[in-house]
């Protein structure tokens, strides 16, 4: 499944030790590990970016997402490696690219204290324990969230709401006349206009979920060639399993785009 990982310490040293065994991990075939990143705060609670993004095995596309968590960890020292622009638009896009509800955010950060560094990290596992255990060996307090369909949900929400209020403005401006009508007509052009950039916003979240699609096949292929083989069918079981859900979002957010399309030609 593919998950989210923050792992506080008390220490940097601590931290690539972490790292290191996630590493080993994904060595040993026991997780899938896309991206990487290691922040820190210091005493006083400023933040610094210890490790940039560190996509496995190269490329960066795979390491957006821990970059905007780690955008939304970090405040602004984490956006300048995060996929954010510091606005509060650009928070709204980190969590939809990161794809984790605020709890999460908050669950760590109620630990990650002046003095603290967190690893963060995306991966594959089947099961929590080889992680938890190499992590908490070190000191590691481990918080982990599946990766869910934020963005894909906001955007049918967004263009439901949307194609609501056109029908309304539609059903008002049909029974209004002078300038009453002249408004909502002007407001019904207005709301067209932002489903229209709606559509335009899902069209390049289908471009985008291609390209994490196809950045993560690369690096589960990758992967699949360095494992010994006694874990190869592990490996290739995790590919369908990512393929499958990648496909199935994009069909999801295809639908929801061409019903907005319809929406604004009728």
């Amino acid at each position: 499944m593919n998950k989210f990982l923050i792992a506080v310490f008390d220490s940097e040293p601590a931290a690539d030790a972490g790292l290191n065994a996630l590493r080993a991990l994904h060595a040993a075939g026991d997780i899938s590990l896309y991206a990487t990143g290691v922040l820190a705060l210091d005493a006083q609670g400023g933040v610094s970016v210890k490790k940039s993004i560190d996509p496995i095995p190269n490329g960066t596309f795979t390491g957006l997402a821990v970059g905007s968590l780690i955008g939304l960890l970090g405040g602004p020292a984490g956006v300048a490696i995060g996929a954010a622009t510091g606005t509060v638009a650009g928070a709204v896009r980190d969590f939809w690219v990161a794809g984790v509800g605020l709890d999460f955010i908050e669950a760590a950060l109620q630990h990650l204290k002046p003095g603290k560094v967190a690893l963060v990290a995306e991966i594959e596992e089947e099961w929590v324990i080889p992680v938890d255990q190499a992590l908490e060996a070190l000191g590691g307090q481990v918080f982990r969230r599946s990766r869910t369909e934020v963005a894909e949900a906001q955007f049918d929400h967004d263009i439901a709401a949307l194609k609501a209020e056109i029908k309304d403005l539609e059903s008002e401006a049909s029974h209004a006349s002078g300038v009453a009508r002249t408004q909502l007509q002007a407001r019904l052009a207005a709301t067209k206009a932002s489903l229209d950039g709606a559509v335009q916003r899902a069209q390049q979240r289908l471009d985008a979920l291609k390209q994490e699609a196809d950045a993560k096949a690369e690096s589960l292929k990758w992967q699949l060639s360095q494992v010994k083989s006694d874990v190869k069918a592990r490996i290739e079981a995790r590919m369908k399993r990512v393929k499958s859900g990648y496909h199935a979002r994009g069909a999801k957010l295809s639908q929801a785009w061409s019903l907005a399309k319809e929406a604004l030609v009728a």
